[in-house]
């Protein structure tokens, strides 16, 4: 029986992730931190029960490398999937120094710890379409040099070269997922989708009356977080290790977005919501569109959720949650 570790796997895609690898017979082993074994209704909410029961839940910290030197020591995983990071891009303008630690440190504990524990074991990295920022070209692929606009990206872009040097100079079978916007019923409330279909719900029953956002005619990549995590297994099963674009192919504005969040609950957002200038970003990126040919020839991987599905369901969900 195959044996993963995930950090980050109370979140959006280590919840999915866990879902599709207890699926294909492995045990699952993941990093959380002592809160979550404290408080699991609050903190691994997306876990559903029936997942949680079969998943050996590990105390880890990703400033600490004796933490997760214990982690990767336990579990001795063939597979590692390191999707744990400070993810947020606007809480990161304001909380740098966290970022970055987080970010860019916690990724060189864990890879310490697997070449001294798991050498053997296959990694997979969280990259970032933030790393493209302001990109020179779209859309965006594997050889696209990267101009990173936010401290999150900074982050996500010096993990990829820290990734990559224990690739080329330690032999680690490493690899990057460079993973588009992606998203579900469980992305975290603070993130725009979900503040969107969240909303929707709301102002449909009466518990809100409007919306407030940034700007609308912003563009992205959007996929589901189901669809993304089998891209990160797929890359795993790969006999050499490589970097990967994971994206739709499909540009579409957060005023999109809105329109068919709210259409879904019989309304017009055009009445709902409205602008305000403190939300726009400081430094907006260029438009981020991925191009994943590499991805469908070489891993046979391509997006199979389409937009609409996801936002309706995305709605539903949260319709169906304040409805309780």
């Amino acid at each position: 029986m195959p044996r993963a570790l995930i950090t980050g796997i109370s979140g959006q895609d280590g919840s999915y992730l866990s879902e599709l690898l207890l699926d294909k017979g492995y045990e699952v082993h993941g990093v959380v931190r002592r809160s979550a074994i404290e408080n699991p209704h609050h903190e691994l909410w997306r876990l559903p029960r029936e997942s949680l029961d079969q998943i050996t839940l590990h105390v880890g910290d990703l400033e600490s490398y004796p933490s997760l030197q214990s982690c990767v020591r336990k579990s001795q995983p063939d597979e590692i999937y390191h999707l744990a990071a400070c993810s947020f891009v606007s809480y990161s303008m304001e909380e740098e120094f966290s970022t970055l630690n987080v970010n860019l440190t916690g990724t060189h504990h864990l890879l310490s710890a697997i070449k001294q524990w798991a050498p053997e074991s296959r990694f997979y990295f969280a990259g970032s379409s933030e790393m493209f920022g302001n990109a020179i070209q779209s859309p965006q692929n594997e050889q696209t040099p990267f101009n990173p606009r936010s401290v999150y990206g900074i982050s996500k872009l010096a993990g990829f070269h820290l990734v990559r040097n224990f690739r080329e100079r330690h032999g680690l079978k490493t690899s990057t997922g460079i993973l588009f916007n992606h998203e579900s019923p469980r992305r975290g409330f603070q993130f725009v989708t979900r503040k969107i279909t969240s909303y929707a719900a709301r102002i449909k029953l009466g518990l809100a009356d409007s919306l407030e956002l940034g700007n609308l005619d912003a563009e992205r990549d959007w996929g589901h977080s189901r669809d993304y995590v089998k891209a990160m297994w797929m890359m795993l099963q790969e006999s050499e290790p490589d970097d990967y674009v994971v994206a739709t192919g499909v540009s579409r504005t957060v005023r999109m977005f809105c329109e068919k969040a709210f259409a879904r609950v019989g309304l017009d957002y055009r009445e709902f919501v409205k602008t305000n200038d403190s939300l726009f970003r400081v430094a907006e990126t260029t438009p981020l569109l991925g191009d994943a040919t590499k991805a469908k020839e070489n891993l046979g991987w391509e997006a199979e959720s389409c937009f609409d599905e996801m936002v309706v369901e995305m709605v539903d969900s949260d319709l169906a949650a304040l409805s309780k």
